[in-house]
């Protein structure tokens, strides 16, 4: 019998929370509306598959519609086993439409701490600031994320199309992340390669970076995140799907994990993609072959790594070796 990889106290900390939502929620609020559900499968391209998750987002109409959306996908973190979850969320997406941006921020803030309390995990957020939007917005979303910094925000994040938008514009909204104490964990490294992920680290000074796996291009990068200790937040089945990589079996996690960079594992966008946190760790385990040691040392780094308390993070590791030393 192999261990229960639902019982590896874990975090999530690579997941967009309108891409988290459940198709069954996604078909109700479309039922609301009055309107087909959007298709959520069968994109061709990133830019396809942007949209597809713009109108799966413009279906949260009402706040009640936001904060369920939030409790579900805390509790889907829970029921996978995370002690702690990090969503990506972009408040602007409904600034007017459910108040100011800082006033949508308050509320999955709100919603995310009740939803976490009553499972007894943990949730903080990464405010997100996209790509393709003016610099001057990104701007204003750091100085929001480092006024709620350490009331519900942990970390500032980076999304859309890298390989269009290169990093170095967004130094300045990083430096006002950084001098509030937040983590830096903007995206890099999926579309464009290690430039991306250079630049991620040089210009903005991310600590985290989400994918990062085209690092393993550059073995001098390679060895430079083991030495900064920098965490890949790492989703393969959205590589696989997004033909970052050509197949599971081909995918570089172990690889990096080899070479002695930190990562966690992650689900990224499970309405699109499919697979949950727990699935990703069952598919690390029986389509990459990663043995129980590794998927510890993986769980271990998201722990870590991730903007949880420190009091949190302690016992969630402690319990992670425990998970180790039980017979398989």
């Amino acid at each position: 019998m192999a261990r229960d990889l639902r019982l590896l106290p874990k975090a999530h900390l690579h997941l967009h929370l309108e891409g988290a939502m459940r198709p069954g929620t996604l078909a109700d609020l479309a039922a609301e509306a009055g309107v087909a559900p959007p298709p959520v499968r069968g994109y061709a391209s990133f830019t396809e598959f942007g949209l597809q998750y713009r109108a799966a987002s413009a279906l949260i109409a009402t706040e009640e519609h936001l904060r369920r959306v939030v409790r579900e996908v805390v509790d889907d973190a829970a029921d996978d086993g995370a002690v702690w979850v990090e969503p990506h969320f972009y408040p602007p997406r409904y600034a007017g439409q459910l108040g100011s941006a800082e006033e949508v921020l308050e509320i999955v803030i709100d919603e995310g701490e009740r939803a976490a309390a009553a499972r007894g995990i943990g949730c903080g957020w990464i405010v997100s600031a996209l790509r393709d939007a003016e610099v001057t917005q990104a701007v204003d979303l750091a100085a929001l994320a480092a006024k709620y910094a350490g009331s519900g925000v942990v970390a500032f994040g980076l999304a859309s199309d890298e390989a269009r938008f290169p990093p170095e514009p967004f130094a300045e909204a990083f430096g006002i992340a950084r001098d509030a104490g937040l983590i830096c964990a903007p995206h890099a490294g999926e579309l464009a390669g290690p430039e991306s992920v250079r630049g991620a680290l040089d210009a903005l000074g991310a600590r985290r970076i989400c994918h990062g796996v085209r690092a393993v291009e550059d073995p001098a990068l390679v060895e430079r995140l083991a030495a900064e200790e920098v965490v890949l937040d790492v989703c393969p089945t959205s590589n696989v799907m997004l033909g970052v990589v050509g197949s599971v079996e081909q995918h570089p996690l172990a690889a990096l994990l080899d070479a002695g960079v930190r990562c966690s594992l992650n689900g990224d966008d499970p309405l699109l993609f499919g697979p949950g946190l727990l699935a990703e760790y069952e598919l690390a385990r029986d389509g990459m072959g990663l043995s129980d040691e590794q998927l510890a040392q993986l769980a271990r780094s998201s722990l870590v790594g991730s903007g949880a308390p420190c009091e949190l993070v302690a016992e969630a590791v402690e319990h992670v070796e425990e998970w180790l030393t039980r017979p398989a």
